[in-house]
């Protein structure tokens, strides 16, 4: 029996997805038959998703990955994001099946957060590693940054009052108004592939060097990507002035600082509801109470 980890069973009951928790034995009992391959150990630090170690047929080492059912198309959006990359910057797709929320991939080593590297060098290893990613992509199907800066504004807004808003209006106010304008800012002609959700748990090692795991797939400007890592490492941003960060991104890759900050502003706040909702503590805490700081600045 495929035993899932407790945050990926509290997402899929959030997402309302009970019946594929019912489903999974079963599941993955037809994909073990169907892609002629033998289940290994879950990993205990998945979060949006069942993923086990598998060996194929021919001895090769890989992944089984089962996404949690959710709205919107995210696992077809993280094949297609994983075919465009074919293997750069982004772990290589052995095989899919998008209705099935199923993809067998390419197995890698340890994942960034378990080499203890200081902030600026896992900073430096994940924007080499984002920007393997961004390529042109118009037309191929996925999400745009208008459209991601639209949902921020309506998750941030309907979590907050579901939560019984759990930080204060102005935090809000200004997140919203931050996923607005980078919602209006988007134009096609500037937009590439961007991973969507670059932070240390999604990079693992690879023949010498990493590459990025469970991509969201989305058309939009480079400064979102680096959105993302504004939102992660909140408890730092706590100390000293957290534009430093900002700044740095911008000025190491060459981007507009605005446009990381906003995208960051908007990140933390929707994530740190999310993590509140699922109970995954202290970082849901810490995101909120840096989304608080940042509205005074």
């Amino acid at each position: 029996m495929v035993q899932i980890t407790d945050v990926v069973r509290r997402k899929a009951l959030a997402a309302g997805a009970e019946r594929w928790l019912d489903d999974l034995p079963a599941l993955t009992a037809e994909l073990e038959d169907e892609w002629g391959i033998t289940l290994g150990n879950v990993y205990e630090h998945s979060t949006e998703a069942l993923v086990i170690d598998v060996t194929c047929v021919d001895g090769t080492p890989a992944v089984l990955k089962l996404i949690v059912p959710r709205d919107g198309d995210a696992a077809a959006n993280e094949i297609t994001a994983l075919r465009l990359a074919d293997g750069i910057g982004c772990v290589r797709l052995l095989r899919a099946q998008a209705e099935r929320g199923a993809l067998l991939l390419e197995q890698l080593g340890r994942p960034l957060y378990m080499l203890g590297l200081p902030i600026r060098t896992r900073h430096e290893i994940l924007c080499a590693t984002a920007a393997l990613v961004w390529r042109p992509a118009l037309d191929c199907g996925l999400p745009n940054g208008a459209d991601k800066g639209r949902w921020l504004a309506e998750f941030i807004a309907a979590s907050w009052n579901e939560l019984d808003r759990p930080c204060s209006e102005r935090a809000v106010d200004y997140a919203l108004a931050c996923a607005r304008r980078r919602s209006e800012a988007h134009r096609d002609e500037r937009s590439v592939l961007v991973h969507g959700d670059v932070h240390e748990w999604n990079a693992l090692e690879s023949n010498g060097g990493f590459k990025l795991v469970d991509p969201d797939g989305l058309l939009a400007e480079p400064e979102y990507d680096m959105g993302i890592l504004m939102r992660e490492d909140p408890a730092d941003l706590l100390v000293g002035d957290p534009r430093e960060r900002s700044r740095w991104l911008a000025a190491h890759m060459e981007l507009d600082e605005l446009a990381i900050w906003e995208w960051g502003v908007a990140e933390r706040l929707s994530t740190g509801l999310l993590l509140t909702a699922v109970g995954v503590q202290p970082v849901g805490r810490e995101m909120l109470a840096t989304a608080e700081r940042v509205a005074l600045t």
